[in-house]
């Protein structure tokens, strides 16, 4: 029997741009749904130009996240643009948009409208701060989220200024919100027969991502502070200067920290009172730390990693992203894959992390050109001849 991906003939009619939306559809698209990019003519998504670096012309930043997508340019200012969308929802199963709130409701494309057209559709807007509330109107940026949902006032060193993730993470989470929320607006269909709305905000979801220090705070009342690289809760549990360069110590319970102590010389130390539980060494972080720090610096990463992992002590090297895809367990899990391109040739790409037993990730369609699929999913979809096609795109709606 052939085997099929997971989502293989759910339609996705993506009008997001930038990452948060992009990142979610490509999911979906790597998951085997077919995903219609539908962008502005000559201009399309932001990211496009968003570099160096380029692939002869094509943005890193554009290509991370535009996977297994398929391209239309469409002029949603004109009426027959709007039209366009309109007929394509009519066969969708997704409609994800990431416009300000009301901006699409403006164009006649809200989802009061798409409902109409089709009651089984699932539109998703993404937006910074929600489609209620008072900061609604307000756009939302990933720097900004963070400052907003608590993150960078829990990252960076106690003493020094607050820090940012140094990735668009809430861009990132809210995506995969939004592709778990359509995933599941997607099974309930088959109970009920009808679609939904979903109103996914980056500031949700990246507070939904503070997990436990939001727990910390919402129990205790006491608002986290910045540790650095260390753990509020566990020590040791943050990063050390070795004798060449840094490393990660995760000491996850009493035993793990015995044996540690064991490999590093000093026995005693587990058998302390004041550091032989986990409540006891973060009481007495302040004592403990520079213990650890001299002893860390006795031995080379490497030299630690053997000896630390032998006795399966939590532990690792700290790699930037040459390190990363070159280490042999991240190439053996295929997490480079190469596409061929039509204009920058073939090009390594962020490998998917599904991995399933039965069903299949596949990496079928290289980051599309801008409307490079017009054409063919205006022909093939909506029926149009290729005279409406050059009456349209000498009218500037395609």
């Amino acid at each position: 029997m052939e085997v099929k991906s997971p989502l293989e003939g759910i339609r996705v009619l993506d009008l997001s741009r930038v990452l948060a939306g992009p990142f979610a559809t490509q999911l979906l698209g790597d998951l085997g749904a077919e995903i219609i990019k539908v962008e502005a003519p000559g201009r399309g998504d932001e990211t496009r130009s968003w570099g160096p670096p380029f692939a002869n012309g094509e943005a890193a930043y554009y290509l991370s996240v535009n996977r297994n997508k398929k391209s239309i340019t469409v002029n949603l200012k004109t009426p027959e643009g709007v039209d366009i969308v309109k007929r394509l929802a009519k066969i969708s199963d997704v409609f994800i948009e990431n416009f300000k709130v009301g901006g699409l409701q403006k164009l006649g494309l809200g989802y009061d409208v798409i409902h109409r057209e089709n009651p089984r559709i699932i539109y998703v807007s993404i937006t910074g701060f929600g489609q209620s509330g008072p900061y609604r109107e307000r756009p939302g940026y990933d720097f900004i989220i963070q400052g907003m949902c608590g993150v960078m006032s829990v990252t960076g060193e106690p003493d020094g200024e607050p820090m940012k993730v140094g990735v668009a993470w809430t861009d990132v989470i809210t995506g995969l919100f939004a592709a778990n929320a359509i995933l599941a607006a997607l099974i309930e269909r088959e109970k009920s027969g009808l679609g939904q709305y979903i109103d996914i905000s980056l500031l949700d979801s990246a507070i939904a991502a503070m997990v436990n220090q939001a727990s910390n705070y919402l129990i205790s009342g006491i608002p986290p502070k910045r540790y650095g690289n260390a753990h509020p809760n566990i020590v040791p549990y943050q990063a050390f200067k070795t004798k060449d360069s840094y490393m990660i110590l995760a000491v996850g319970n009493d035993s793990q920290f015995k044996k540690f102590c064991e490999i590093a010389g000093r026995p005693e130390l587990a058998d302390d009172p004041d550091f032989a539980t986990n409540p006891m060494r973060v009481k007495n972080r302040d004592r403990l730390i520079p213990i650890i720090r001299e002893i860390m610096l006795r031995r080379t990463t490497a030299e630690w990693c053997e000896k630390l992992i032998e006795a399966k002590v939590p532990c690792g090297p700290i790699y930037d992203m040459k390190d990363v895809f070159n280490d042999p367990h991240v190439l053996s899990r295929n997490m480079v894959v190469k596409v061929g391109h039509p204009v920058a040739g073939e090009i390594p790409l962020v490998g998917s992390p599904f991995k399933f037993s039965r069903t299949k990730v596949e990496f079928r369609q290289h980051p599309p050109l801008l409307g490079e699929h017009t054409d063919e999913i205006l022909k093939n979809l909506l029926g149009f001849s290729e005279k409406t096609l050059k009456v349209y795109r000498e009218k500037g709606i395609i």
